[in-house]
């Protein structure tokens, strides 16, 4: 796959290490392609972590994979059974990838969702695979127990109704750009704060998504969410044309009905 990419592993490494340099794994160097050891070939758990947490993001139809317990090839006459112990015996796992070497030793990430919250924990230099899967585990328990994903807001949400001047409507909602939440220790969501920061004065012509302002959500004096808030609708500038235009158009539309 390297040869066929990059015409080359080694230039297809370069490719590598420069996405992991944009992501921030700012501890990783790749020296090949196929994670055998080697001097320098390093990273960490948070940049592995990063990895992750990248892939089931963008990537997230590699979970109709990595939930898959066990499967057959060549009309059943080989069997695979997922490396990943968790997808079979922990609640919400849905993946995420294995890793042995002789060097490494027992090296996981796992990913799972409960409630609407996705974690992911590393483990790496376990001494035995039993370790790996109990220690992942620890820490995955751990983080369902104390954190939960606040929903503070979602797309197309009102956040207010504001005046217009100079347009052929004088009103507009102003609502949210994207949904927005945050990973809260449980029992914090009381204390989250919203900010809310608007243009004082909106003249026409505004366009539909336009930006006009943002929301700020912080918990405690630390900022845990943020959004833009844009124009639900277009509102053109009040022209003579403008005005015969909206007219007709709502006479138009009168009559169908």
């Amino acid at each position: 796959m390297a040869n066929y990419l990059c015409g080359s592993q080694e230039a297809f490494v370069d490719k590598m290490n420069e996405r992991a340099k944009e992501l921030g794994m700012n501890d990783t160097t790749f020296k090949n392609c196929h994670g055998i050891d080697e001097d320098g070939h390093l990273t960490s758990a948070y940049d592995i972590a990063l990895m992750s947490r990248e892939l089931l993001n963008n990537h997230p139809t590699i979970l109709n994979y990595t939930t898959i317990w066990m499967d057959t090839l060549r009309n059943g006459e080989s069997e695979l059974v997922n490396t990943n112990k968790l997808i079979r015996n922990y609640k919400g796992a849905t993946g995420l990838k294995t890793g042995s070497t002789s060097v490494a030793l027992y090296n996981l990430s796992a990913s799972a969702t409960r409630d609407g919250l996705s974690l992911i924990a590393v483990i790496m230099r376990a001494p035995t695979t039993k370790i790996r899967f109990a220690e992942a585990q620890k820490l995955l328990d751990y983080g369902f127990s104390n954190f939960s994903y606040k929903s503070l807001g979602n797309k197309g949400d009102v956040i207010k109704e504001a005046n217009v001047t100079k347009g052929v409507f004088s009103k507009v909602n102003l609502v949210l750009e994207n949904d927005v939440g945050a990973l809260i220790k449980k029992g914090e969501d009381k204390n989250i704060e919203q900010i809310i920061n608007l243009e004082e004065n909106l003249t026409a012509p505004i366009e539909e998504g336009q930006k006009v302002g943002e929301v700020i959500y912080n918990l405690n004096g630390k900022e845990v969410g943020r959004s833009n808030i844009v124009s639900e609708k277009t509102i053109e500038k009040k022209t003579f044309f403008s005005i015969a235009s909206f007219i007709y158009r709502n006479w138009f539309t009168m009559l169908r009905s």
